[in-house]
């Protein structure tokens, strides 16, 4: 039994997706949509840009859906369907392009979608009061006390449970820095700052969250063909109108990778390909369950291995 899974922010790299254009008429397709979506070349960002402004929030966010998409493009053109697969996830704004993937969305409304996420996520703190840290070798239990010794009032909460040794807190900085220096006297391997220009899904992103709550009210979201294996609940939904709350939850709350595949596996999923830019998810599920086979999915050599 396979599942599909789409990566989230950091994955971005100058001329992801442009070999899958060049050679799949259906991928350059999606970057034109994505284009017209928002108004704007962002595939020219994409392939010929700098990565400084590729990895600005708002502009990362779409940049990844659509390597993504053009990716299921190129395999469906191929044969290989996505829609048959049992469950598609996506970490953070992976879980979007799950959606896309799914028919859940449109490339075109999502694209919108993950650019009104980007610019609310970026505002909802200003430059410099949030921090985000990961604390390596520490399992999420130890992590999370970790966290609420360093609040000290303050916002530090355990934001994406990536897999048995990565966890990774978001807060105020003061608070986060505290908590990498606790880490480290609790027996982390690793733990450090990470550059990234906000604290994510972490409470501090509540007005990010009221503001997707608003964008996602005008939004058509279809029943997907595949379920989505949710960040917030790691378990599977197929439910329009609980998709959509689920995504306004997900911005402030935590990515929880480890269990959903997890639950992914006890329900028989054996092999997990991610779809897109990285092979950063494929790491982590080796390292949740060394008995899943993971493929990466990214260029069109890829796609003609598994075809």
């Amino acid at each position: 039994m396979r599942a599909y899974v789409f990566p989230g922010q950091g994955a971005q790299t100058i001329g992801m997706g442009q070999e899958l254009a060049k050679a799949y008429p259906a991928a350059m397709e999606v970057f034109s949509q994505v284009d017209e979506a928002l108004g704007e070349n962002l595939s020219g960002l994409i392939w010929e840009g700098d990565i400084e402004t590729l990895t600005l929030t708002a502009n990362a966010q779409p940049a990844l859906m659509a390597t993504s998409l053009a990716a299921v493009k190129a395999l469906e053109s191929e044969g290989v369907m996505v829609t048959d697969g049992a469950f598609v996830a996506g970490h953070s704004l992976g879980e979007y392009s799950a959606l896309a993937a799914s028919g859940a969305l449109s490339i075109a409304d999502t694209a919108r979608l993950l650019r009104i996420r980007g610019t609310a996520m970026q505002e909802a703190v200003p430059v410099g009061v949030g921090a985000m840290a990961a604390l390596l070798g520490l399992d999420f239990e130890t992590a999370t006390a970790v966290a609420q010794e360093a609040a000290e009032g303050e916002v530090c909460e355990a934001a994406n449970d990536n897999d048995p040794g990565q966890v990774v807190v978001s807060g105020h900085k003061g608070a986060v820095e505290r908590a990498v220096a606790i880490a480290k006297e609790k027996g982390a391997k690793r733990a450090l700052l990470l550059p990234v220009s906000a604290p994510f899904h972490c409470s501090l992103m509540e007005p990010a969250a009221e503001r997707m709550a608003q964008a996602l009210s005008d939004v058509d979201i279809q029943r997907p063909s595949v379920p989505l294996v949710a960040n917030v609940l790691a378990s599977s939904v197929t439910d329009p109108a609980t998709i959509r709350s689920l995504l306004i939850d997900q911005v402030t709350g935590s990515v929880r990778w480890r269990e959903s595949v997890q639950w992914m596996s006890g329900e028989g999923v054996s092999e997990i390909w991610e779809v897109g830019a990285g092979k950063a998810l494929s790491g982590m599920v080796r390292r949740i369950n060394k008995e899943i086979a993971c493929t990466v999915i990214g260029t069109p050599g890829d796609i003609e291995k598994v075809v």
